[in-house]
């Protein structure tokens, strides 16, 4: 495992425009090295800001955009449409914004019963849901490269976290926390509304070459400082947050003020 990179930045604004350019910088440089890039997308007010800071970045064309490969990292398990939804905040921050390949871009299933317009097979049962998406990413593997068995290896992987530490939708001494394969997983009870979910695994995550936690406010910070020093996955899951080439915190001053 990679040592982890700790960037700190005056403010939220300063990460998700930091972020930003980092983020074309490496999708371009990844398209360079292989012709397609891929990336795992998160939800949150810092990880959305981040992709409207993209869209606005004068360097926006400096990726092609046709030639990005588009996945999520957990999912709100509610109805298609819903603006709860990470997949839906996150076209109208970006997606919608630039020319995108609609069969590049793999949204999770919702709770919509019945086909739809997402690739993955839409349920009212989460487990269905999580089954449809491990599929995709066995597709896009064979396609992208695989990171470990039945994962791409993503280019970068983005993720959030939360004042108790979660990570996708990974809570502290959960199931999915302790569910080791590389894989997706089905979420019920999360603490935190909606109580149902969709998320990679943490061993999934780890699949990326990259990966890079976004996160800002003082609400984080304690989290944050035990993960970084030495807490386990399973009591702060952002903990288990690591790439194969580099493992990266963008994260503001209040966020990093206990590390």
């Amino acid at each position: 495992m990679r040592e982890r990179e700790i960037v700190t930045l005056p403010d939220d604004g300063s990460v998700a425009a930091d972020g930003a350019a980092r983020l074309l910088a490496a999708l371009a440089a990844a398209q360079s090295a292989r012709g397609v890039a891929s990336v795992v997308l998160t939800g949150g007010g810092i990880g959305i800001a981040m992709l409207e800071a993209v869209a606005a970045s004068p360097d926006v064309d400096s990726v092609d955009w046709s030639q990005v490969e588009v996945f999520w990292g957990d999912e709100r398990f509610v109805p298609a449409g819903s603006e709860d939804r990470n997949d839906a905040q996150a076209r109208a921050a970006l997606l919608d914004r630039v020319a995108l390949d609609p069969a590049r871009v793999h949204p999770m299933a919702s709770s919509t019963p019945g086909p739809s317009a997402l690739e993955s097979e839409d349920s009212a049962d989460p487990d269905q849901g999580a089954q449809a998406y491990a599929q995709v990413l066995t597709e896009a593997a064979a396609r992208l490269g695989e990171g470990v068995p039945g994962i791409p290896a993503f280019d970068v992987l983005l993720a959030g976290c939360g004042p108790e530490g979660h990570t996708l939708s990974v809570f502290p001494d959960s199931p999915a926390v302790h569910a080791t394969a590389a894989g997706v997983v089905a979420v019920r009870d999360c603490p935190k509304p909606p109580p149902t979910r969709v998320s990679l695994t943490l061993a999934a995550a780890r699949s990326a070459r990259e990966v890079w936690l976004v996160a800002a406010g003082e609400g984080k910070a304690e989290a944050l400082a035990k993960a970084a020093h030495g807490a386990t996955e399973v009591e702060i899951p952002l903990a288990g947050l690591a790439g194969t080439e580099r493992t990266l915190w963008l994260l503001d001053e209040a966020a990093a003020a206990q590390i």
